[in-house]
């Protein structure tokens, strides 16, 4: 196996560093800032020498996505049951932890790597991470700045969504009663309960929170 350089080592440490602090990756934009490197592109071009070298490896039908190779794990077809399996998935922008707002679609805005079993969705591939906005949800530890990762699903009483409510985003804990409309509750009881008017539309469950230390 080819020796790495400093440069390759320094950003393996990092990661590894990281995995063992958070229980995930950081993302390839987090990367890209601690190293001061002018595109993700040259990350990714770091990330693919370390996979030829054999300190990382692509997880199978995941674009973008690695795990490390840990040189005291045995040689076997499938993933170890404590292996830290990491998916890359869109960050499609920030949304609102207060009073409902208006939000104009942007795209894509950035990546997050995550690891599955801290997130704990099942749809991998259709998931997607917004960014906090407000307070409302600090009850349920959700606070401004935090990642909420979301996965596109029909809601269950109690789930934290993020919903549209009357052409408005939000992210609230649903409430759905027998034989009542469903309504959107805060976690911080300085904001009221929201009931749609005319329309209540859920789009994702909210699985997991990552926060910047």
């Amino acid at each position: 196996m080819k020796d790495l350089t400093a440069r390759q080592q320094e950003i393996l440490s990092f990661i590894e560093n990281y995995e063992w602090r958070n229980r995930y990756w950081p993302s390839i934009r987090e990367i890209q800032d601690k190293f001061g490197f002018r595109s993700t592109n040259a990350v990714m071009g770091h990330l693919r020498a370390l996979e030829k070298k054999g300190k990382i490896e692509r997880i199978p039908g995941q674009a973008r996505t690695f795990r490390i190779n840990r040189p005291d794990a045995p040689e076997m077809d499938e993933i170890p049951s404590d292996a830290s399996e990491v998916v890359d998935i869109p960050v499609m922008g920030d949304i609102a932890a207060g009073y409902p707002d208006r939000v104009e679609p942007a795209g894509e805005i950035g990546r997050l790597q995550v690891d599955i079993q801290h997130a704990g969705f099942n749809n991998r591939r259709r998931s997607f991470a917004l960014q906090v906005r407000g307070d409302s949800m600090v009850d349920a530890e959700i606070y401004e700045g935090d990642m909420v990762v979301v996965e596109p699903r029909d809601p269950r009483d109690g789930d934290i969504v993020a919903a549209l409510i009357d052409g408005e985003t939000t992210l609230k804990r649903y409430i759905q009663k027998a034989g009542e409309p469903p309504y959107l509750k805060a976690e911080n009881k300085f904001y009221p309960e929201l009931y749609p008017v005319a329309e209540l539309s859920v789009q994702g469950v909210a699985k997991a929170v990552v926060r910047s230390l």
